[in-house]
């Protein structure tokens, strides 16, 4: 048996490193991009284990009425003890504006080898039930599951999501424009470093650690919700990607609080007038409902009210039908402060 002596080395043995190397330290080689995938992914670890994430126990709440109608076997099927999810099941983003139906399209062409290595490292003592069987029925079933939960839980709270995740990003460029790469990098998290060119990554996983450049592909950095640190692939043949904590989780949750003119307030009511006031951007009835805290049945009744005097418009999306202060409203609420 070898075994290696305390020091530097045996310490980055012990801890497992991740070392990607910029080409000629050029930050045209990184991005940042935003996933609802790996959002949606990353988020059964709060299924799995509420208390190791409190900040989203307001939102656990609110959907918990809906999760007798999924496929709860599957979905917990998809993350384990360790909180590991099925690498194939979260990739590399492409922008900070990938769709889901683009994400889980690509997922459905993984390739079957690929699909059940990823399934067997999560669960190596052993596939669960939900799992087991002919690998088509069951690659159907865990994108039917994905599905169903993002239509559920996931679609009316993905704008605010992905407001907080696009936050993050605009952040990361001021703080690189205004202080460099190494302050970026080093705001990150405690386990991302920067220096010499070379982003290091503190892995939680032992015995893992490899170096490597990223010219020609990039280092793609992904914000999230769903981690309390930084994560990156474990092997090099994985294109290069750090995941980490993404600012303004905590405030995720709280409710806005409803800001109106007085005047405003005077004429329509605090409630419409609250309303008014936060539509200048396209928003539906869920969504407001969960921004403000509010029952949706009681932000349906004011935005039809809104709508019939001719303040608002509306405009179906999908399932989803969208608000926004018309012409009139506009003018009734006045320019931005």
């Amino acid at each position: 048996m070898l075994t290696l002596r305390d020091g530097p080395a045996a310490t980055e043995a012990r801890m497992g490193w991740m070392h990607y190397e910029l080409a000629g330290m050029d930050l045209a080689d990184v991005r940042f991009a935003v996933s609802p995938l790996n959002e949606l992914v990353l988020s059964l670890r709060a299924w799995r284990d509420p208390g190791r994430y409190p900040v989203h126990l307001p939102w656990l709440r609110r959907v918990e009425e809906a999760r007798p109608s999924l496929d709860g076997d599957m979905l917990l099927a998809l993350t384990n003890e360790s909180m590991w999810t099925p690498d194939y099941l979260t990739p590399r983003p492409g922008s900070p504006l990938t769709r889901i139906d683009d994400e889980l399209a690509a997922v459905a062409a993984v390739d079957d080898a690929v699909v059940t290595h990823d399934l067997e490292a999560v669960h190596p003592g052993g596939l669960p039930a939900a799992l087991r069987g002919p690998l088509p029925a069951v690659r159907r079933r865990v994108l039917d599951a994905l599905s169903g939960y993002w239509d559920a839980c996931f679609a009316p709270a993905w704008p605010r999501m992905r407001a907080v995740l696009q936050a993050d990003v605009v952040h990361r460029g001021t703080v690189i424009s205004a202080h460099g790469a190494g302050a970026m990098f080093a705001d990150l998290s405690p386990r991302v470093s920067f220096a010499d060119g070379v982003v290091s990554v503190r892995l939680g996983t032992l015995n893992a650690a490899f170096r490597r450049a990223t010219a020609g592909v990039g280092l793609t950095l992904v914000p999230t919700l769903f981690t309390r640190g930084a994560s990156a692939p474990i092997s090099p043949a994985e294109p290069p990607v750090i995941m980490y904590g993404a600012r303004g989780t905590g405030t995720l949750w709280q409710a806005e609080r409803q800001v109106a003119d007085d005047a405003l307030v005077a004429v329509l009511g605090r409630a419409r007038a609250g309303l008014l006031t936060a539509l200048e951007r396209p928003a539906s009835s869920t969504e407001l409902a969960r921004r403000l805290d509010v029952t949706t049945s009681a932000v349906n009744q004011h935005l039809r009210v809104l709508r019939d005097v001719g303040l608002l418009t509306s405009a179906r999306a999908g399932r989803s039908v969208l608000y926004l202060r018309s012409e009139v409203g506009d003018a009734l609420v006045g320019p931005p402060r």
